[in-house]
């Protein structure tokens, strides 16, 4: 075992998130993992020499992925949370491994988008973007009664110029706006860029690698933690999707 895997409690001020993660022993996984800087299951930094066409741009990884390599490579399902006031982060274990039985595997083509500044990975079709967003709405129910519920100052806080009304209701119900109808599931590549070349250029790169990848294997989930505020989070513990449950 390696990282967290044998850690079986916490600190109160943790943080823990149920996210997507492609499989260990995937090619996808070692190359996020070497694009981001750092292995999150692992608990080890990475250092990948940059394509060129990025290294013209006087770019270096640091600088583009600061955020997205504290938090790993990831798609988020569930967003970080404390856990309520009695529930140990073995009772999320326990919940978050009896949602996943639920689950089939399932191969997802993607391609790269621009979310705002940030580049990510997307869905590369509306049925799939579908099918994501009803296993992050299983997962969010599933997680709901585990998660410590903001408070009303802190969620007020958290309204940003922009937010929809829906935005602004499911943050109220929820603690984060973006789930349900207004989840959008992507792996982040990159920090808010405000260069319009470094964008193009890690799309780009990016496009060429999805040709040699291939579609993304969505087998399971993961549970991260953010053990004291600030700290890179780091993969605890997989979660596979049942095999019986496999697409025939």
């Amino acid at each position: 075992m390696t990282g967290y895997a044998q850690h079986t409690d916490f600190a109160p001020q943790a943080r823990i998130a149920l996210y997507y993660a492609p499989p260990a022993a995937s090619a996808w996984w070692d190359a996020g993992c070497e694009w981001l800087g750092r292995d999150p299951e692992r608990a080890h930094s990475i250092d990948t020499p940059l394509p060129d066409r990025i290294v013209a741009l006087g770019s270096n990884v640091e600088a583009l992925t600061r955020a997205p390599r504290r938090y790993g490579w990831h798609g988020t399902l569930v967003a970080p949370f404390h856990c309520a006031e009695g529930v140990r982060p073995l009772d999320v274990l326990s919940a978050a491994r009896d949602w996943a039985r639920h689950f089939g595997r399932f191969d997802m083509p993607v391609g790269v988008a621009e979310i705002g500044r940030f580049v990510a990975l997307r869905p590369a079709n509306t049925g799939h973007d579908d099918i994501v967003r009803e296993i992050a709405a299983s997962a969010l129910r599933a997680m709901a009664p585990l998660r410590a519920r903001p408070s009303p100052q802190q969620i007020e806080s958290r309204i940003a110029p922009g937010m929809s009304e829906r935005q602004i209701g499911l943050l109220r119900e929820w603690g984060y706006p973006y789930v349900l109808d207004e989840f959008r599931f992507h792996m982040t590549l990159s920090d808010s860029l405000g260069e319009a070349a470094a964008r193009t250029a890690i799309a780009s790169h990016w496009t060429e690698r999805i040709e040699a990848l291939g579609p993304l294997p969505f087998h399971g989930a993961s549970l991260f933690v953010e053990p004291q505020p600030g700290a890179p989070f780091a993969l605890w513990q997989r979660l596979p999707f049942d095999t019986a449950q496999d697409p025939a």
